[in-house]
């Protein structure tokens, strides 16, 4: 059978209307698909796709999360003020500086004997750990050492909100209970086994033990992790060497140990902190 479609125009239409090719018309046999002839461009019937523009603008996708030191903003972090903590920004590190600006102003100006049976009344010491564990750490991390101006005090304030910023108010809680709880423990439960050895007195179990330095320890440790290299291991080997300091001069041994100890907890809770969260964008400040 001849398929050939005919190129030769026909004869107009009869109403004035442009001749139809038979090809056009589907008169000729051929499939709607060849009813189109060659080198007339904008054809009526002829379908033309809109071509699209490669798209220039980054997607993120989630299976693509962005590294945990890589902020959306990078340039936000060097703003001063975020430093600092806020009420909408960085709550959980706001509301807790307030209430250990309340309790550093009761340390400094109530009276002494009060201030020292509050001490005592929050100490980790093994005898208040045994007696009500869950009240002696909640209420020994009350307290700071020195006052909000000590370093500890000031580690808090920087460490904890950086944390939080990055990462959320849950998991720097997290991290910080968790640095206080473990390095608490890991001290007080040999100080215990010792006594009940008979290697230390018995007035080893109410030795005053209170403060925040565990957990900021654990945050120092855990924030290393969300820094660029040279960055992270500087701050490591710098915060180490202090603690490391501390240690050889023997004056509070528990206590320093406790103190790398918790950073080693901070240290392992980078799997933790560098999990990928979504969130709204941050525009608080």
């Amino acid at each position: 059978m001849d398929t050939t479609v005919d190129r030769t125009a026909t004869a107009a239409a009869p109403t004035g209307e442009p001749a139809e090719t038979g090809a056009r018309a589907g008169t000729s046999g051929g499939a709607s698909g060849e009813a189109l002839q060659d080198g007339i461009p904008q054809q009526r019937g002829a379908t033309t796709e809109p071509t699209r523009r490669p798209s220039t603008t980054a997607t993120w996708r989630p299976w693509q999360p962005r590294q945990p030191w890589q902020s959306s903003q990078p340039w936000q972090a060097w703003y001063p003020w975020r430093l600092l903590p806020t009420p909408t920004g960085t709550p959980f590190t706001f509301s807790y500086v307030t209430v250990l600006l309340v309790t550093s102003l009761i340390a400094d100006h109530a009276d002494p004997s009060l201030v020292h049976a509050l001490h005592q009344g929050s100490s980790t010491d093994v005898a208040h750990l045994v007696q009500n564990p869950v009240l002696a750490l909640v209420a020994s991390a009350l307290w700071v050492v020195g006052g909000v101006m000590s370093p500890y005090g000031i580690g808090f304030l920087l460490a904890l909100t950086a944390l939080e910023r990055r990462v959320g108010g849950m998991r720097t809680a997290g991290v910080f209970l968790l640095g206080h709880v473990l390095a608490t423990l890991g001290t007080e439960i040999p100080v215990g086994l010792s006594v009940l050895a008979g290697h230390l007195p018995e007035s080893s179990l109410h030795r005053l033990d209170y403060g925040i330095s565990f957990g900021v320890a654990a945050s120092v440790g855990a924030l290393a992790g969300l820094l660029p290299p040279w960055f992270r291991w500087t701050v490591l080997l710098t915060f180490g060497g202090v603690l490391v300091a501390e240690l050889i001069e023997f004056t509070d041994p528990l206590t320093n140990w406790g103190h790398l100890l918790a950073l080693a907890v901070g240290v392992a809770a980078w799997p933790l902190v560098r999990r990928p969260v979504r969130r709204r964008p941050d525009t608080a400040v």
